[in-house]
């Protein structure tokens, strides 16, 4: 895999200025995606993974949210300093985001087609395709989509209204809107979780397809270890807006180190062993109003001891492993 990083957060620090003060959502995360890798983004609700996901995308009104430190750098630019009409570029055309409602972002009185042929014409405008589509042109291009990503029928789809698919029909439809720019990257926030099991797994399959057949870099957002199994080669632990364990797929099922991680890991149900007693983690989140000094964890865990009381950096442990945490030996 290229030694260049497609996408970089390097010390990004973000803040909701509210009512109450400032909530510091996220806390100095660092990290690098290489181009073609699948990062998956773990950890509860409320630890900072769909705004990390905003921040890439420029998604995040200021105020309130307000850029405390550190940059995101894309392909050789901090999006950060960029111009807003700069960044309608790059949406869309290079990086692009897929939801996990589809109805929330399909609009309800509009057919199919015409939702995917406005899409790919506004991509058009803002992009560097090197092309000019008609909208007939475009019309073809939304059904070779929609067949890219496995409907049947794709003319009658075009023809069709939100309420008359599924909701993985509907899933598909917002991948396919994802992919109409080219992106090089695409990001997943919790895309499946208003779908069925079955489903589920076929969207996650369509995605680790379209990753390999398009050279796609992914992040994928979820709450759900068992999908980062299937689609990543790497995760991102995030607990309060801090990135405690930054692993691959094998060190993270293998080695857990973190102990929220283990925590987390514990949390879930083994089909090997249905009498398995599972094990929940005590507390809950701290008030990132006034978080804890040092550790955000800290409050949680077994494990924590005076040292928690200053930051640990993540610092690699193994081969292909990082760990934020005063207890984790080196090997």
């Amino acid at each position: 895999m290229p030694d260049k990083p497609i996408l970089s957060f390097i010390d990004f620090k973000l803040n909701f200025d509210t009512f109450d003060g400032v909530y510091q959502a996220i806390d100095g995360i660092s990290f690098d995606l290489n181009p073609g890798e699948s990062l998956g983004i773990v950890g509860e609700t409320g630890c900072g993974k769909s705004v990390t996901a905003k921040s890439i995308m420029g998604l995040l009104p200021s105020p309130p949210a307000e850029v405390a430190g550190g940059g995101i750098w894309f392909d050789g630019r901090n999006l950060l300093k960029e111009k807003s009409s700069t960044l309608k570029s790059i949406r869309g055309n290079e990086i692009s985001m897929i939801f996990q409602d589809p109805m929330t972002y399909l609009n309800p009185v509009f057919t199919i087609g015409k939702q995917i042929v406005d899409v790919i014409l506004a991509h058009q405008k803002r992009g560097n395709h090197g092309r000019s589509l008609t909208s007939k042109q475009a019309f073809q291009y939304g059904m070779e989509l929609l067949d890219k990503v496995h409907l049947p029928n794709p003319r009658r789809q075009m023809k069709s209204y939100p309420h008359e698919l599924s909701g993985g029909m509907r899933q598909r439809v917002l991948i396919a809107m994802a992919l109409s720019g080219q992106p090089k990257l695409l990001i997943a926030d919790e895309p499946t979780t208003a779908l069925d099991v079955t489903i589920q797994a076929q969207i996650l399959e369509l995605i680790s397809e379209l990753r390999e057949q398009l050279n796609l870099s992914v992040i994928m957002i979820t709450h759900d270890l068992g999908v980062v199994a299937t689609v990543c080669d790497r995760v991102l632990v995030m607990y309060a807006g801090q990135i405690v364990e930054d692993a691959s797929i094998k060190q993270l099922f293998n080695n857990p180190s973190h102990p929220y991680t283990r925590g987390l890991l514990q949390a879930v149900p083994d089909p090997a062993k249905p009498n398995k007693k599972l094990k929940g983690i005590p507390g809950a989140l701290p008030n990132l109003l006034n978080p804890p000094i040092g550790c955000r964890f800290q409050t949680r865990c077994s494990s924590a001891s005076e040292k928690c009381t200053r930051m640990p950096a993540l610092n690699k442990i193994r081969t292909n492993q990082k760990v934020a945490c005063w207890n984790v030996g080196t090997t």
